[in-house]
Order: structure tokens, then sequence, then C-alpha cells
């Protein structure tokens, strides 16, 4: 089975990975420039973070009431709170960043920030071929979030060993240390949305 034109499903998986986008690109796009900045900035990740939430609602909500469903109700489930956790990360690290009262982030976050919108890019690639019954098509897109999950790890590693060796504020270096494992566990959160893409297409192309 594959999703029919404008199945519920799709569309709400759409619905989803759209918002996705929007939380990604607004993340990595929004110009920090003082305090007040970071309050308007966690506020917006929170509203979209919350208005993705109430999709996946949705889908749980479809999934108890369909008799049928064009692929495996748990493939539908994963996929779902997979993007959601990606989601639910960049607002976890929207809310440190003002927590923190951050307002430059340095080269490495704005590495990572790169690579997870890059990502996000793929992921709603991959589900407009999934709404598509492109299903072979949307491998490529899940290796390439794969691969940049990979820079992420060694992202990661370079900037802990840059701020131990540059940075003397033990306040200063758990702050910043806890932002960059956060991106990097939002990186990861991308790569489980990738492998339940593969699963999907291992059992339905």
């Amino acid at each position: 089975m594959a999703f029919k034109k404008n199945d519920k499903f799709s569309v709400l998986l759409s619905n989803i990975s759209a918002n996705l986008k929007e939380g990604a690109n607004f993340f990595a796009d929004y110009k920090l420039k003082n305090i007040s900045d970071l309050k308007t900035f966690s506020e917006r990740m929170k509203e979209i973070e919350t208005k993705g939430d109430s999709y996946v609602h949705e889908v749980i909500k479809e999934l108890n009431d369909a008799f049928i469903t064009p692929i495996e109700r748990e493939d539908i489930l994963h996929l779902a709170i997979s993007m959601d956790d990606v989601l639910d990360g960049l607002e976890a690290c929207a809310a440190l960043f003002e927590m923190y009262s951050i307002t430059q982030a340095d080269d490495f976050m704005l590495q990572f920030v790169d690579a997870i919108k890059a990502s996000v890019h793929e992921i709603d690639k991959a589900i407009e071929l999934l709404a598509k019954k492109k299903l072979p098509q949307m491998r490529e897109h899940a290796i390439k979030t794969k691969d940049y999950e990979s820079k992420c790890d060694n992202i990661l590693r370079q900037s802990i060993k840059h701020l131990f060796s540059i940075e003397k504020d033990p306040i200063r270096i758990i702050q910043y240390k806890e932002i960059y494992e956060t991106l990097e566990e939002i990186a990861d959160s991308c790569q489980a949305v990738a492998n339940t893409l593969e699963t999907i297409i291992m059992k339905n192309a």
C-alpha cells in the first residue's frame, strides 16, 4: 500500500514537515542582537513547537480512528514523533540561549545550525516524495541527512576541544558545552527521522 492523493496521513505528515522546516529556518535565520531579542526568539520557537505538537496529536487521533492505514501505523507514528523530536530540540536550544543570555552564536554553533537546517530541508523533500508515492527516491535524502549528522559529530568534538583550550570561566564552559551537545542531539533526531524513512522504503517500495 501507499499514500493516495491527498490522503489525510500524507497531509498531516506534510504539515508536520512544513512546520518543522519553518522552525529550522527561523532558528537559523533569526539575528540575535540583544537580550530582548532572546525573548522574541524563544517565544516564537515555542509557538512553532506547540503547533507541531497539535499536528502530532491529530496524527494519533486519526490513527486511532482509521480502520486501514496506507503504510503501517507504527511507521506513520514514528515518523510524526521523530520529526517532532527535532522541533522539540530546536525549541529547547532556543530556551537555553535565553536562559544563559547568549546573544552571540559562535562559529561552531553556526556550523551546527547550518547542518541541521540542511537536514530538515532533506527531510522535507523526502516527505514530499512520500506523499507522491515515490518511495525509492526518498533514500537519497535519508542518506544526506545521515551525512549531516556525521558532520555534527565532528563539529561537537572540535567545539568541545576548542572550548576547553580557550575558555577559563567554568560557568561559560558549562553553558557552551550544553548548547553544543543539545545541537548535536538535534542532529541525532534528524538521523532518527532518516532511519524511519529508510524503514518505510524497505517495507513498502
